[in-house]
């Protein structure tokens, strides 16, 4: 007991400082700012009305404290909300899977929204085999991803339309790439042209997951391992995109890590 005793000082002293950190830097570069000095320099005016014994003034602070802790309570009410948030030791995790999910809607509004266009279209999304060769012949963007920007890149009459866009994750790579095209083309209808043959050579030669959106008919078609799928339907789509590449590589780590939580 005696030595838990002698080290309880530098136990508070490290929460103190895990508590101001976390505090801090919440609220650093932010309007919420303006909040926190203003609560420190009343908490010094406080101090020094009672250490230099000033009972009105002192009594005034007090006073304006009750009210001043409900008034904040009410005022930053979102801004609490975002911070005790981020105390939860799942909330890392359920971010990932939010922002998986909220790509994926996107990139499948964006893919149905160009089927009833019958825009054409081909996107290879990246699994574990590499597509950098193919997007450096092309041309190289390293995008974040958007809806907007995708359809635009295949919208008629555009510089990059013709040709093939590659997503890293939620990075659009490269567009207007090149794919190999198959060369055993006998699953492929007389309907489907080059872009279902060059999803498919490149299914063969690669893990890729490459969808396809038909010019003539507007059908989505997927090709993966060499097998082209005709015909998908958005909600089939969401599940075989989310079967393949949910949940992200960082998410399957089991081991819990105390500083990394610390930063988020």
């Amino acid at each position: 007991m005696s030595f838990f005793h002698s080290i309880t000082p530098f136990v508070e002293v490290m929460i103190i400082a895990i508590m101001l950190n976390y505090i801090l830097s919440f609220f650093w570069n932010t309007k919420s700012m303006d909040l926190v000095l203003g609560i420190l320099a009343f908490l010094l005016i406080l101090a020094i009305s009672s250490w230099l014994n000033l009972p009105v003034l002192h009594k005034l602070m007090v006073l304006i404290s009750n009210v001043a802790v409900i008034a904040i309570l009410i005022i930053f009410q979102p801004e609490l909300r975002v911070a005790l948030s981020k105390l939860s030791l799942k909330s890392r995790r359920s971010r990932e899977v939010t922002e998986f999910d909220k790509f994926l809607d996107q990139l499948a509004g964006s893919i149905y929204r160009m089927s009833e266009k019958r825009t054409g279209a081909l996107i290879a999304l990246e699994n574990k085999d590499s597509l950098e060769e193919y997007a450096q012949k092309a041309v190289m963007l390293n995008s974040a991803f958007s809806p907007e920007l995708l359809e635009t890149i295949f919208a008629v009459n555009t510089p990059l339309h013709d040709g093939a866009v590659i997503l890293r994750d939620k990075v659009i790579l490269g567009a207007a790439v090149i794919l190999p095209l198959a060369e055993d083309s006998s699953q492929l209808a007389k309907s489907m042209g080059t872009r279902h043959r060059a999803g498919l050579g490149l299914s063969h030669m690669t893990d890729a997951l490459v969808i396809v959106i038909s010019e003539e008919t507007g059908k989505v078609s997927i090709a993966r391992e060499g097998i082209m799928t005709r015909g998908v339907k958005i909600d089939r789509f969401k599940g075989i995109i989310r079967s393949i590449f949910n949940p992200p590589p960082r998410m399957r780590q089991a081991k819990f890590n105390f500083l990394e939580w610390l930063k988020t």
